[in-house]
């Protein structure tokens, strides 16, 4: 109680605090008027942001405090006194500024709840003839995440939809915007205020997208030390990039589709197989939330309405000519699709997060259920056969848990997938499932039961896992046919594989937010915007002549994406 203690000494809010013998539940007797409640929270909301590590732990032992004094007292009061459902009410007894605080915590479908039960905190009315729209809190939050997201949202609601809260959540929760990205030797950045970067080495320039001539010659050879800005998309704000070894894609906050890099098999989606040294935008796709790359020249795309795109390469090179990993059936002779095309077979489902394999693709709706097609090479489909799927198949392994799934993370042959309690699932190939063994239906891994995850990628041969407190674990196969057979990507130091997961001792401290995985090396990018990196030095940007690998987690001084 040493938090309230000084909160007391600081604001003048002075508690007296009780404990019921009977249920041992605190009561609470406060003579602060609401006015000086509200004056408080507003002072602490405009200082939040130049709080210290120290203070802000701090504070949150006071709100922790807080919510044991206060809550139990208003629910009893809810209840018992005012008639109303006691979660509405207690909330609704709080000042506007504090209750806006409380909202900022949520997740997205803990808001979404919360505004099903609580009409005041929805407040979704029509515009009127003239005048202004009347913003409830939970529509205000929704906004604000927008915003921070660098999300436009429209001035009017779109065709089909009739009110804006769950318009908002549902654009809330499709897309899974990701500020950095890892490919073979190469790393791409969204920089503060969406500038988009690249650095590292490539075989031609392409992949670096720093020719400013569209008909620049692919085949000169470019290296970029520390993280530069790609001329030709400095007026545009970019929200999200991926890329694999041979393409890349940007999102803009428009919601406008960019590709860059190798063409073949219509892998840009721009009708042709021609490659491109200059971001150019995808013309047929629009009001896209979520990009993904795969690592066999496929892509996709997810609009705000949840309508899953997929196009590039068809055909897995190790399954002859079926083509079988788009989601939708091509005549034989076609082994690509060279312009985005809609998902029809998912028409009934709303898509929030998709995951490009090798020649495979991993889908996650609304409803919590995930989908598999395409090759299932070392069964990373997850139906317990090696049968390819040509239309996406639910994984019924997972629907039998009883679990709502958030996300999905693909590999060459292993996956993995995280529910919304933040425990996570994985199949496929061998250790890079994070089970130390091959599993062809999905299980939950055991290394990390305790642990709730918030974040889950994928690398070739490697996954990886961020928790709830910001703790980054990897893992990776362990087998001897891998190519290239050093494991820096792991950033724990040493030269050998890692079967189950283990965390990145580099990163204690740092409260990771989001990870990319390339071929050799790793970003991680903590809740601020500050990069690590480690792994293949040639494509971390780090300006230095050394060839040797990066072991641990460094620093990378010169770029800060978007938080």
């Amino acid at each position: 109680m040493r938090g309230i203690t000084e909160l007391t000494s600081v604001t003048g809010l002075n508690p007296g605090l009780n404990i019921d013998p009977h249920k041992g539940r605190p009561t609470v007797s406060c003579t602060m008027s609401t006015d000086a409640l509200r004056a408080v929270a507003s002072e602490c909301q405009a200082a939040a942001t130049g709080f210290s590590d120290e203070q802000a732990a701090e504070g949150l032992a006071v709100t922790d405090a807080l919510r044991a004094i206060f809550l139990a007292r208003l629910a009893s009061l809810a209840a018992s006194t005012l008639g109303y459902p006691a979660a509405e009410t207690t909330l609704l007894l709080l000042p506007p500024e504090l209750l806006s605080v409380i909202l900022s915590t949520l997740d997205t479908r803990s808001l979404a709840r919360l505004a099903a039960t609580c009409g005041p905190l929805w407040l979704d009315a029509p515009t009127p003839v003239s005048g202004t729209r009347d913003i409830g809190l939970v529509e205000a939050e929704l906004r604000r995440r927008a915003e921070t997201r660098g999300l436009e949202v429209r001035s009017t609601l779109p065709e089909g939809s009739t009110s804006w809260v769950p318009y908002l959540l549902q654009r809330d929760r499709c897309g899974r915007q990701v500020p950095l990205a890892a490919g073979l030797d190469h790393s791409i950045f969204v920089g503060k205020g969406g500038r988009l970067l690249t650095c590292g080495k490539s075989g031609s320039i392409r992949l670096l997208a720093h020719a400013v001539d569209p008909d620049a010659d692919l085949s000169v050879r470019l290296q970029i030390g520390p993280p530069s800005p790609v001329p030709s998309m400095q007026d545009r704000r970019v929200v999200s990039v991926a890329t694999s070894g041979g393409h890349c894609l940007a999102l803009s906050a428009e919601g406008e589709a960019y590709s860059w890099g190798n063409g073949y098999d219509g892998a840009l989606g721009h009708a042709d197989e021609n490659s491109r040294a200059v971001p150019s935008r995808i013309e047929s796709l629009s009001r896209i939330v979520s990009i993904a790359v795969g690592f066999d020249l496929m892509s996709a795309a997810v609009d705000e309405d949840g309508k899953l795109f997929t196009w590039g390469r068809a055909a897995y090179r190790y399954d002859g000519k079926t083509p079988n990993s788009l989601g939708y059936a091509l005549d034989v002779p076609a082994l690509c699709q060279r312009t985005p095309k809609w998902v029809e077979a998912l028409s009934q489902d709303r898509v929030v997060d998709v995951a490009l394999g090798l020649g495979s693709t991993l889908v996650v709706t609304d409803t919590g259920a995930v989908f598999s097609f395409g090759s299932s090479h070392e069964g990373v489909l997850g139906h317990g056969s090696l049968k390819a799927e040509v239309l996406p198949r639910r994984i019924e392994a997972l629907t039998q848990m009883g679990r709502r799934f958030v996300a999905v993370a693909a590999g060459y042959g292993h996956a993995v997938a995280l529910t919304e309690e933040g425990e996570l699932y994985g199949w496929g190939h061998g250790q890079a499932n994070g089970h130390g063994r091959e599993e062809r239906t999905p299980h939950r891994v055991a290394a990390l039961i305790g642990q709730r995850v918030k974040h889950v990628t994928a690398g070739q041969y490697s996954s990886c896992a961020v928790t709830e407190k910001g703790e980054l674990f990897t893992w990776s196969s362990t087998a001897t046919w891998r190519p290239d057979h050093d494991f820096y990507e792991l950033g724990h130091g040493v030269d050998t594989p890692q079967a189950t997961p283990k965390r990145v001792e580099g990163l204690v401290g740092v409260r990771v937010a989001a990870v990319a995985f390339g071929a050799c090396h790793t970003l991680a990018a903590d809740e601020d915007g500050v990069v690590w990196a480690f792994g293949r030095r040639s494509a971390l940007g780090l300006d230095d002549p050394n060839p040797a690998p990066v072991m641990t987690p460094t620093l990378i001084p010169t770029v800060r994406v978007r938080a």
